[in-house]
């Protein structure tokens, strides 16, 4: 079993979301502290951030390789330096947005991008780590995570089979088994038919993990759809408005979404429920809206069934209409009035 503070992580329990607030702060401590209070209102078990200053994530550098060139990023033309400048989440803002999460009762960790942010998260008591996607081939950075002890959140992007099983392992070596992996498309914004959640139920058999989503997709749909996959964790990018701006706010949830989609992944979670056949408690008073073999007029004792007398109607009191062919032609043995439910005991 895992927990993350007191609340557990399971099939046993509801969807675990985490809200993601990445750089949607803005730079703005009391947006960030705002976040917080938006995220609680919504009802999310945690909020996340990202740990790291543009020193410890790369070089101030400005030429070739260090500019973001893909056509289809969100942030092409930045550097890399300038971008995670503007993204950052000020290291000593974390304890005060930390103790925001607290006052609120919800729960607050983040993801270190090196070691030096690892031991300054361990400072702050942090109960679970987060290892996002560009990370999870960090194998220095995992092992340091993994002795920590605690849960640790691996998403799971662009990691083939090999390399999430290096992971697995290295956490494992340490004597920790409290590892979720989310599956995730590491595309801003992902769409849904990149998402591949046909491999949530298979990496739960192949790694013996509990497993979650990390979702880049627009709206909440791929995300319940997860949860009914076995996803037991799911994160997602949240901000005020999209219309406000900021890094990225473009494939982030606003509050009234993050509301729904806490709603709506718990109503999955309690839709999957065991296998069954038959009818439920629920639906047992609905089994007399059935059809079933009724007289359709009066009939004296000796008369003939015939299709004017035996009728297949609602409700489903009477014999069942698989004898409609059988009982046609048999003799009644006793008079009875229109409406009377066929049963066996007026058959001669």
């Amino acid at each position: 079993m895992i927990k993350i503070g007191t609340r557990e992580i399971g099939q046993h329990a509801k969807p675990f979301i985490i809200a993601e607030m990445s750089g949607n702060h803005n730079q703005s401590l009391e947006r960030a502290l705002h976040l917080v209070q938006l995220a609680a209102d919504a009802g999310v078990d945690a909020v996340k951030l990202q740990t790291y200053t543009p020193d410890t994530i790369t070089l101030d550098v400005h030429t070739d390789e260090f500019f973001i060139s893909n056509e289809k990023d969100l942030w092409k033309g930045q550097s890399l330096y300038n971008l995670y400048k503007q993204a950052y989440t000020p290291w000593e803002w974390h304890q005060e947005i930390f103790d925001k999460c607290n006052e609120l009762g919800i729960l607050a960790f983040s993801s270190p991008f090196d070691e030096t942010a690892v031991d300054f998260l361990e400072s702050l008591n942090v109960p679970a780590y987060k290892i996002a996607s560009f990370e999870n081939v960090d194998i220095p950075l995992i092992r340091k995570v993994a002795r920590t002890g605690k849960p640790i959140i691996i998403s799971t992007g662009m990691a083939s089979a090999a390399e999430l099983d290096e992971a697995v392992r290295t956490v494992r070596a340490e004597g920790n088994e409290q590892i979720v992996l989310l599956k995730c498309t590491s595309t801003y914004p992902a769409s849904p038919t990149n998402s591949n959640l046909a491999t949530i139920p298979h990496m739960k058999e192949l790694f013996q993990t509990e497993i979650g989503l990390s979702d880049h997709t627009m709206g909440i749909g791929v995300s319940v759809a997860a949860v009914t996959l076995g996803a037991t964790v799911i994160e997602k990018h949240f901000t005020t408005s999209r219309a406000e701006g900021g890094v990225d706010s473009t494939f982030s949830m606003e509050p009234h979404e993050l509301k729904l989609l806490v709603e709506e992944t718990e109503k999955a979670w309690q839709s999957i429920g065991h296998i069954q056949y038959g009818p439920t408690e629920a639906e047992k008073p609905s089994v007399n809206n059935r059809r079933s073999l009724y007289i359709g007029e009066d009939m004296k004792a000796g008369d003939l069934f015939n299709e004017t007398n035996l009728r297949n109607v609602r409700p489903g009191l009477g014999l069942e209409t698989k004898y409609y062919d059988l009982i046609l032609g048999k003799q009644i043995k006793t008079d009875v009035a229109k409406g009377t439910a066929v049963s066996w005991d007026l058959l001669l």
